[in-house]
C-alpha cells in the first residue's frame, strides 16, 4: 500500500511536470493595438516553440478593469507608467527576475531612472516604448480652413473654441483617455497637469465642454486610419500612431500629407511598460518573451515599425534614419524640457475624473 502511494505520488508529480512544460509552450499577451511588428512575434515563436496568443486594447482604463477583476489569464501586459504605479501598489504584478533576462543591460539607464519614479528599482517592469501625446493633422485640410494665422504646433487647434470650430467640418478626433487628456488640458490652462484639486478639474472640464461640439469622436485608435484617409483633419493622439497614419497614407497613395507636432505649450511624455500579472499562468514564458523584446533587433523592429522610441540603447545603430532623425519620435533636448510625466491618481480623484469625462463625452 505504501509503495503504491509512492508510485501514485510519482506519477502525479510527473503529470504535473508534463503539464507545466506544456503550459510553458503558450504565452498570452495583452498589448496596445498596432504596437508591434508581427515578424517579431513570429521570430519568438520559432526560436522558443512557444505559441503566442496576442490580444489588444486601446486604453489603460480597459486594461485596468480587466486586471482589477482578477484571473485575466494574461502573462504579459503593457500599462503606461502612472497606471502601473498604482497597480503595483494593489499587488497586481509579480517581480521581474532579472537573472532570466540576459539582454537587460541593453536598456538606457537615463530612461529607466525616470521610469523608477513609477516603480522603485523597476522591480515590476521592463520598458516597451515611450513617446508623447501631441497633434496629428492633415496639413492641406487644416490650412484650407485656417490659413497661416494659427500655429500648427499649438493646442489652440483643439482647445480654442473659435479655432476648433473652423475645423469641425473636416473632423477632430480626441483620445478616449481621461487621465491623459485632462492632464494635457490642465497644462494648457497653465495649471499643474497632475493636480487633483476639484477646482482645477472643473476648469479642465469646462474647457473640454466648451469645445466638445467641435469634436467628431473620442477614440484611442480610430484616428490612425481616419487621418490617413482624410476622414478627420486633426487628432490629439500618440506620436507613433500619427506617424503610422502618415506612412499608411503614403503607401496607399492617398495624397494626404499627415504631420505630427509636439505642442509648444508642452505635453505629456509616457512610458509603456511590460509587466507580468501576479497570477500569470506562464511566468517562465513571460520572462523569455521579455528577454526576446530586449534584443537589439527586437527594439529596432518595434521603433522602425510603429514609430515610437524605445529605451534600448543597443537598438540605436539599427534604427532607420527616418525614425532616429524624426523629432516627433526622438525630440530635441529643448522640446524634452517642455514634457511632463503623469502621476498615479488617487482612487477618489479617479471617481471624480470618470464622472467629469462622462459628462464631457455626453455633452452634459
Amino acid at each position: 500500500m505504501h509503495l503504491k502511494k509512492l508510485g501514485l505520488t510519482a506519477a502525479l508529480a510527473a503529470a504535473l511536470s508534463t503539464s507545466a512544460v506544456a503550459e510553458d509552450k503558450v504565452l498570452n499577451v495583452y498589448n496596445w493595438s498596432d504596437y508591434v511588428d508581427p515578424a517579431i512575434i513570429t521570430a519568438f515563436e520559432e526560436e522558443t516553440g512557444i505559441k503566442v496568443n496576442y490580444d489588444v486594447y486601446d486604453s489603460n482604463e480597459v486594461l485596468e478593469a480587466k486586471l482589477m477583476s482578477g484571473g485575466s489569464g494574461y502573462d504579459i501586459v503593457v500599462p503606461t507608467g502612472a497606471f502601473l504605479e498604482r497597480q503595483v501598489k494593489a499587488g497586481i504584478y509579480a517581480e521581474i527576475d532579472r537573472t532570466k533576462l540576459a539582454n537587460y543591460s541593453n536598456l538606457d539607464t537615463v530612461l529607466t531612472e525616470k521610469i523608477a519614479r513609477h516603480d522603485p528599482d523597476n522591480k515590476h517592469n521592463v520598458p516597451w516604448a515611450w513617446g508623447t501625446i501631441g497633434l496629428g493633422y492633415n496639413e492641406a485640410m487644416v490650412k484650407e480652413r485656417l490659413g497661416d494665422s494659427v500655429a500648427l504646433d499649438s493646442l489652440d487647434l483643439i482647445f480654442n473654441p473659435e479655432v476648433s470650430a473652423k475645423l469641425a467640418d473636416c473632423g477632430i478626433g480626441i483620445l478616449d483617455s481621461p487621465a491623459e487628456v485632462v492632464s494635457v488640458a490642465l497644462n494648457y490652462l497653465g495649471l499643474d497637469p497632475n493636480s487633483e484639486k476639484k477646482s482645477d478639474l472643473k476648469k479642465a472640464q469646462q474647457l473640454l465642454s466648451s469645445v466638445r461640439g467641435n469634436y467628431k469622436y473620442f477614440h484611442s485608435s480610430k484616428y490612425i486610419s481616419d487621418l490617413a484617409s482624410g476622414e478627420i483633419c486633426v487628432a490629439l493622439g500618440y506620436n507613433g500612431d500619427v506617424l503610422q497614419s502618415q506612412t499608411r497614407a503614403e503607401e496607399a497613395g492617398l495624397n494626404q500629407k499627415i504631420e505630427y507636432r509636439v505642442p509648444k505649450e508642452g505635453t505629456l511624455v509616457w512610458f509603456d511598460l511590460m509587466a507580468i500579472p501576479s497570477d500569470a499562468p506562464h511566468p517562465e514564458a513571460a520572462h523569455k518573451f521579455i528577454d526576446h523584446m530586449l534584443k537589439a533587433e527586437s527594439g529596432a523592429g518595434i521603433a522602425n515599425y510603429v514609430y515610437y522610441a524605445v529605451a534600448n540603447k543597443a537598438s540605436e545603430p539599427l534604427l532607420n534614419k527616418d525614425v532616429v532623425g524624426n523629432p516627433g519620435i526622438y525630440p530635441s533636448e529643448e522640446v524634452k524640457a517642455t514634457l511632463f510625466t503623469q502621476n498615479a491618481h488617487s482612487v477618489k480623484f479617479d471617481r471624480l475624473l470618470t464622472r467629469a469625462w462622462t459628462n464631457v463625452k455626453t455633452g452634459r
